[in-house]
């Protein structure tokens, strides 16, 4: 049976199992990472990512400032550099100095590219576009790096508390 709900009941039945990605970006002179649900794919020629940050932010202020970022598709066994990267302020904690992800500098911007992470895309800001309180930051992919031996990590598999 159907029935018309307020959007915050709906949305917590649509959820799961969402993909989510870790954005890294540079900000004050260090690396900043981010864990986000709210990202596609928008174009294939070029091929072109969209993300949504939220502009209060602290990650918000650094992909403003540089225009440019990573999206690291994590694999399972991530998942507690994702949780660190979705519950921490990037602020007052260099997050990736609290993770043991192995990782070497990519070849766009030099920002990292995770080892045991299933996919990563290297990406130029391209446009932004204003939904509401987020932003939405579009980045031509640069390049790409693929680990096919991992399994993709799930917002299912993560606990981070509904932010």
């Amino acid at each position: 049976m159907i029935k018309q709900v307020d959007f915050d009941t709906a949305k917590k039945f649509i959820k799961h199992p969402a993909k989510i990605a870790v954005i890294s970006s540079m900000c004050d002179n260090k690396i900043n990472l981010i864990t986000v649900e709210w990202f596609m794919r928008t174009s294939l020629k070029p091929p072109m990512f969209a993300v949504s940050i939220g502009k209060t932010r602290y990650s918000y202020q650094c992909m403003e400032k540089y225009r440019y970022f990573n999206i690291c598709l994590p694999s399972k066994e991530m998942r507690e550099f994702a949780v660190i990267s979705g519950n921490t302020s990037g602020k007052d904690t260099n997050k990736l100095e609290k993770t043991d992800e192995n990782y070497f500098s990519g070849k766009y911007k030099k920002l990292p590219i995770f080892k045991n992470a299933v996919a990563n895309f290297e990406c130029e800001t391209v446009s932004q576009i204003t939904s509401g309180d987020h932003i939405i930051f579009i980045g031509k992919v640069k390049y790409c790096w693929l680990n096919s031996e991992k399994e993709l990590l799930l917002y299912k598999d993560m606990e981070i508390g509904g932010k």
